[in-house]
């Protein structure tokens, strides 16, 4: 006996899921203008502070944050297509264009990242250090204020990465944070570059660059997981068999299958009931499981149970 349950169909009203998509949608719209409006104004002043403090670290650092507002963008576009209901063309949803947005996130940072280093070797490479121009101090500042915002901006975004489940928003929030750690590196470059070490701007940059090359990879292998049907980790299906398990009328569990469709959860589960119940009982009892579920995971989407029935003997 095969019992098929959907979250699609499991919502307490209508008017509840309405309530929750505007919800969503103003977090939606609230992170990214932060993120967006953010970037503009600390990557002109990091743009103000190279120039004016000839520092090719804070350069490379704007071009960095400038080009979080283009990340951003796309992180924006990816959830709000990621979020539309599901058509005759995609049946299933729409939730892995939020992958393929976290792939042209990743894309931008390791071509950002690229451009960085190559500017950065070049000076490097080049000699004549002695040329090279001491930043000066606005640059120094510069690093510091990036570093606070920035982090600032990561926890933020993350915070509403967590709460919509989206992984473009999670790759946006990284984003943020290898500002942050680039600007770090452009702190510790600038400062012994005014130690008298001034080739220890240009090494800063490729120092950004390791870092900005570390979270594109990261971004792009975790993209590219959601969007092969692999299944979940081995901590959450073992807190999905001890949710199965606890229902009263499950004796047991035959198989248990996830797999990841861009941010949400497919589950299929074969559990064990009493086959001398009637088929109302043991419908019931995929109900319950069901239920209990879509409760305790609410990044699920589907879920289907199919019930095997044990025989035992009346005595």
């Amino acid at each position: 006996m095969r019992l098929k349950t959907d979250s699609s169909s499991g919502l307490s009203s209508m008017q509840q899921s309405t309530l929750d998509v505007k919800e969503a949608n103003r977090d939606i719209a609230r992170v990214s203008v932060v993120g967006i409006v953010g970037n503009i104004l600390l990557s002109s002043f990091k743009l103000f502070a190279g120039v004016i403090a000839h520092s090719g670290a804070m350069l490379s650092d704007a071009v960095h944050s400038l080009s979080d507002v283009f990340a951003t963008l796309i992180a924006l576009i990816g959830v709000k297509l990621a979020r539309k209901t599901a058509d005759k063309g995609h049946p299933y949803g729409h939730e892995r264009l939020e992958c393929v947005a976290s792939l042209l996130l990743g894309t931008i940072l390791l071509i950002t990242g690229l451009a960085i280093g190559y500017a950065g070797l070049s000076k490097i490479l080049g000699g004549r250090y002695e040329a090279l121009a001491v930043p000066g101090v606005l640059a120094l500042v510069a690093a510091v204020v990036s570093i606070v915002v920035k982090e600032a901006m990561f926890w933020y975004t993350m915070y509403y990465a967590k709460k919509l489940h989206s992984s473009a928003f999670h790759a946006d929030a990284w984003h943020h944070r290898s500002d942050a750690l680039s600007s770090v590196g452009a702190l510790i470059g600038i400062g012994a570059a005014r130690l008298g070490f001034p080739v220890m701007d240009p090494i800063a940059s490729v120092v950004i660059c390791l870092f900005i090359l570390k979270v594109a990879y990261d971004i792009g292998k975790d993209a590219l997981r959601k969007m092969t049907d692999c299944a979940c980790s081995e901590e959450q299906e073992n807190q999905l068999r001890s949710c199965i398990l606890s229902e009263e009328g499950v004796l047991g569990i035959d198989s248990l299958r996830t797999r990841l469709f861009g941010d949400r959860i497919y589950v299929e589960a074969e559990i064990v009931a009493d086959g001398n119940e009637t088929l109302t009982e043991t419908h019931a009892v995929a109900e319950r499981v069901h239920d209990t579920i879509e409760k305790n995971f609410t990044n699920v989407k589907h879920i289907m149970i199919h019930v095997n029935p044990i025989q035992e003997e009346v005595s």
